[in-house]
């Protein structure tokens, strides 16, 4: 009986947050997908009808010919892979390193870089140092901006998660000889791998969908991203906006991602509910 009940409470609070949902998410995904298939002045009434006339072929042909898709898609991958690796790794070191600490300076290190997530970096000073370094407006010198603004993201979460791992692991891998990167490598980063996987989804909605600093630190049309291709092709018209072939524009520049998703969902929750367990 209780079994019972607690399946039929589950099922109508699913029911309710679908419901809750719908308005928030499915309206404005139906809206999208809809509108990409119609030709130029059915998709501009902006509508939720179903497209009398379906021109889906010829809108998303025409984001790969005029909407220079593929070559942004490549500099978003890009950008994207070395710094979720990058940070991956530094964030897993650092927070393993603040987990274990009891020195109030690396608590003070943790929490700046915890507020970083809230606090952006400045647009000027950040140019400003990159020009001295002699990558602005370089692939690279994104990549490094990319990296300093997110790797608050890893830190922030992996911490937690360390700090509910025992430290016998450790201790007795110390015993057989283990150096800190053996330790490091062979047991904290597997026993992190569930929260990193997290972390690693979370830096690729961020970081892929980045538009300010791409804005202003990739200027050349070669190095755009999606984004920055999305923002370009929208407003290459100089009559009317195309809404047709943005909202194409927006299927395609989300697609990868939720490709991604549907194939890392299950590592995904769990890893939520680990982290939730370990907290």
């Amino acid at each position: 009986m209780i079994g019972r009940r607690a399946r039929a409470y589950s099922t109508v609070r699913y029911v309710l947050l679908g419901l809750f949902a719908l308005p928030w998410v499915g309206i404005p995904l139906w809206m999208v997908l809809v509108n990409s298939a119609k030709p130029a002045g059915e998709a501009a009434s902006l509508t939720l009808e179903l497209p009398t006339e379906w021109a889906f072929v010829d809108n998303y042909a025409a984001v790969f010919t005029q909407g220079d898709y593929l070559r942004a898609l490549g500099n978003s991958l890009l950008v994207s892979l070395p710094t979720i690796a990058v940070v991956t790794l530094i964030g897993a070191a650092a927070a393993w390193g603040f987990a274990r600490s009891t020195s109030r300076l690396q608590q003070v290190a943790f929490y700046a870089l915890a507020l970083s997530m809230l606090m952006p970096a400045t647009l000027i000073p950040t140019i400003f140092l990159l020009r001295q370094m002699n990558l602005d407006g370089t692939t690279i010198g994104y990549i490094l901006v990319m990296i300093g603004t997110r790797i608050g993201i890893v830190v922030f979460l992996a911490t937690g998660f360390v700090r509910g791992l025992p430290q016998d692991l450790e201790a007795a891998a110390a015993i057989d000889g283990a150096n800190r990167f053996q330790v490091f490598w062979q047991i904290m980063l597997p026993l992190m791998a569930p929260i990193l996987f997290v972390a690693g989804i979370i830096l690729i909605i961020t970081v892929w969908g980045d538009f300010f600093f791409a804005q202003f630190l990739m200027p050349t049309s070669s190095q755009q991203t999606l984004p920055l291709a999305l923002y370009s092709f929208a407003t290459s018209s100089a009559q009317t906006l195309r809404w047709n072939l943005v909202f194409a524009h927006v299927v395609m520049s989300a697609l990868p991602l939720v490709v991604a998703f549907a194939f890392a969902q299950r590592r995904v929750i769990g890893g939520l509910t680990e982290g939730a367990l370990k907290g």
